[in-house]
């Protein structure tokens, strides 16, 4: 079902710009708790950054990714022909202040510091998409048993056993291992060359993210809230907005526009070190008898395949590079036949890829919390990897600051006066 749009109302009590997987979840909290609100986007909800990712809600996503500084990582990445990593050349000199403070905060005992902070919301992002997913009707689209994270050689598998025995000592993340018989059990049409694998079990993934939101916005419409088409430009103190069916207004503005949010702090007058990483997708046919069971990173080599709606979902890593910079899928190309060598796909579904920004700040953690210097504006973006990981959390989050309630955690860590 559609969301349903309508021009009863024109003044709110909130209006929330942008339709991702955070902005709905934001407007479903406050919608639940007597709050008016009206969720505004260019397009139908769930189309931009929130529609192509891994599908992956990762409880054990505790260190948020960190920007590589060993000496050896990064002579790699100065290439540019790594497949995990690729920038823009023309990029460099916008982005080069960014890189340059989210190299500094991954140093070993910052990135430390940040994880500690970052676990606290990281925690409860299973139990906040399960409560949302219930409510909208969405538990087809939910799917259990974790991901599967594979290798080709001894000390690739040895290191992240580390990594993850890490993790639960300190964050208490459960995993479980596999050798390269269970592997085949679990996953029996994945290369037997691989050497094994580590599995984040309390993990979920989607078969559909796209989808996930689509449910959340019905079910917001279901409970008296107002989707609008409209343009967050047009924003002016008020708080008022321009939508297809005219101007509205709130007491409140939310802004959760993901990678296009530092369209707005920035016409307002804030100066946050926002950018984006983009990555790309295409979902391709398995041949016959072939299946995948569960998503599957080969982090050596750059990629993720899920089991999606569509087929498998091929998802790339990173490109550093301007946000409306066109197109340049060159990592799907690279790790496409890397992942036809681990999992016989068959043809590509999609005449061309899809291509997303991951909205990012240097200290890898979100913006949630006040304006600094605008009253009754909430800021709710920069999730980089984590957006459909922590949009119920951060929805959440947002509502009990603007409703005064006690909080579900302490959210200073993540306020914009950090910077």
């Amino acid at each position: 079902m559609a969301c349903r749009y309508n021009n009863k109302m024109t003044k709110f009590d909130a209006v929330v710009l942008g339709g991702g997987i955070v902005g709905v979840s934001a407007a479903i909290h406050l919608q639940r708790r007597g709050v008016s609100v009206a969720l505004v986007d260019k397009r139908e909800p769930g189309r931009e950054t929130s529609f192509g990712n891994a599908g992956l809600i990762q409880r054990e996503g505790v260190y948020p990714y960190a920007f590589p500084r060993g000496m050896k990582a990064m002579l790699k990445y100065a290439a540019n022909r790594s497949p995990d990593v690729r920038y823009h050349f023309s990029a460099l000199p916008s982005i080069a202040p960014f890189l340059s403070r989210y190299w500094y905060h991954s140093a070993p005992h910052r990135h430390a510091e940040i994880a500690r902070q970052y676990s606290a919301i990281i925690e409860h992002c299973v139990d906040e998409h399960r409560s949302l997913v219930d409510l909208s009707g969405a538990t087809a689209l939910l799917r259990d048993g974790g991901w599967l994270k594979v290798f080709r050689s001894a000390a690739t598998f040895n290191a992240s056993v580390q990594e993850a025995t890490k993790w639960r000592q300190e964050f208490d993340v459960p995993f479980e291992l596999l050798d390269a018989k269970q592997l085949r059990a679990s996953e029996p049409s994945l290369s037997h060359d691989l050497f094994g694998a580590v599995r984040y079990t309390s993990a979920k993934s989607l078969s559909d993210p796209g989808a996930l939101v689509e449910k959340f916005c019905d079910y917001f419409s279901s409970i008296g809230g107002r989707v609008f088409l409209g343009d967050a430009r047009t924003l002016s103190p008020g708080w008022s907005v321009e939508t297809r069916e005219g101007t509205i207004q709130g007491r409140h503005v939310v802004l959760a526009a993901g990678p296009w949010s530092s369209v707005i702090t920035d016409m307002l007058g804030y100066r946050l070190p926002l950018a984006v990483k983009r990555g790309y997708h295409r979902h391709y046919t398995l041949k016959q008898g072939a299946r995948l069971n569960q998503p599957v990173l080969d982090q050596e080599r750059g990629f993720l395949l899920a089991p999606m709606t569509r087929g498998v979902r091929l998802t790339t890593g990173v490109e550093f590079g301007l946000r409306d910079a066109r197109h340049t899928p060159v990592q799907l190309a690279a790790v496409e036949p890397m992942a036809r060598s681990m999992l016989p796909m068959g043809e590509p579904i999609e005449s061309e890829p899809w291509m997303g920004c991951r909205p990012c700040t240097p200290d890898m953690k979100p913006v949630i919390g006040p304006a600094p210097k605008h009253k009754d504006m909430w800021f709710a973006f920069g999730h980089a990897h984590h957006g459909l990981t922590l949009g119920p959390v951060t929805g959440r989050l947002i509502a009990e600051m603007i409703t005064g309630e006690r909080t579900l955690l302490d959210p200073t860590p993540f306020s914009a006066d950090r910077f």
